[in-house]
Parts: C-alpha cells; structure tokens; sequence
C-alpha cells in the first residue's frame, strides 16, 4: 500500500494545467493507493504573522506566549506534518506565478519546515528528517524558460525545501509554454500528461 499526498496550489482550479497533470497521475494509480489532498487554493494554509510565528517554532507555545492564535498555528502545523510524514509520494503542483512558486506553496512549507521535527542542525550542518519519501512535481509555466539562467526560481527553489527536509528523490514533469497559443499549448499538456502518466 503506498501513500500520497497531493499538495494542489494553483489558483484557477479546474482549468489549472497543474491540477490537470496531477490528476493524469492519480488516475493511474492502483487500487491500493491510499490519497491524502491539500488544496491550498480552496483551503489555504495562512501566511505567517506575529500571532501565529511562536505557534510554529521548535517548541510548542506555552505559558504567556499560549495565545489562540499561536496554538491554532501550532495545531495546523502538527496536521500538516503528520500528512507528511506518513507519506511515501508527495505530488506537488508547481504553477509558476512571476517566476517563482505561488505564496500558498511557500506558506505551506513554512508549516511544514520546523527544526527538530522534519529537519535538524548538527555539527556537519543541516539534516533532512523525512526519509524515504520522494516527490512527484507537476510544474506548468507561461513561458518558456532555460532553467539554468537564473530567471525561473520557482523549480530551484522548491527543490532546495524539499531537500532540506531530506526530500531529493524527485521527478518533475513540465508544460511550458501555455502563451504561446492554443495549438502549442494543447501539445505541452498532451506531452506532459503522458509523461507524468508514466511515472505512475
């Protein structure tokens, strides 16, 4: 039995090119698959503030840092978590907004990123706590874009939170282009729904 959880973060919902290539993935899985969805567009993970920061630290909140605020932070960040670490796959939905990941992805792995928990710091430098977990990413983008040019950051940077968390098995499958017209666009989603088809 292996399980997922489905990170969704585009904001347009069905017509979403991600939300598409995630759900050619899932319908090729086995019967024996257990799924687990976030969708951070229809149930957004909220943006830190200083209510909810102390919520989210190493240490659950206690004494006079024990507000409503931080504890709801520190109740959601533990569920958070705990669809992680009981994850074998992580299938992620990466839209790019303005060249980098949208803010309902980052704020998720601030949640999901907390010291002591799903990574530490040793003496040879950060380690990564969820083992044995890989991660399947469905990317879509506008454009089209040399990801070595130092222009795209939202692939760089979702690799490098992943990776800190001890998350470096991972596929991701791509359809650029969607600007460049209704023909060119049909052939990307065509290509990349068989290719993200095959990784299932």
């Amino acid at each position: 039995m292996t399980k997922y959880l489905v990170v969704r973060s585009a904001a347009t919902g069905a017509a979403s090119v991600s939300n598409q290539l995630i759900d050619t993935y899932l319908a090729e899985l086995g019967e024996d698959a257990v799924v687990v969805e976030r969708n951070l567009d229809t149930d957004p993970v909220p943006h830190i503030n200083s209510g909810s920061l102390v919520g989210i630290g190493r240490a659950a909140p206690v004494g006079d840092k024990m507000t409503d605020a931080s504890l709801e932070a520190r109740e959601l960040q533990d569920a958070l978590i705990a669809e992680v670490m009981d994850a074998d796959v992580l299938v992620i939905g990466l839209p790019i907004y303005n060249f980098g990941l949208p803010s309902t992805l980052k704020a998720w792995f601030d949640y999901v990123l907390r010291a002591g928990t799903t990574f530490q710091y040793t003496e040879q430098g950060p380690e990564g706590l969820v083992k044995n977990t890989k991660a399947i990413v469905a990317q879509s983008r506008a454009g089209k874009y040399d990801d070595d040019a130092g222009v795209i950051f939202g692939m760089p940077h979702l690799k490098g939170l992943l990776g800190f968390m001890g998350v470096t098995d991972v596929e991701v499958v791509t359809a650029e282009g969607m600007a460049f017209g209704p023909e060119a666009a049909a052939s990307a989603i065509a290509d990349a729904k068989a290719a993200i088809a095959k990784l299932a």
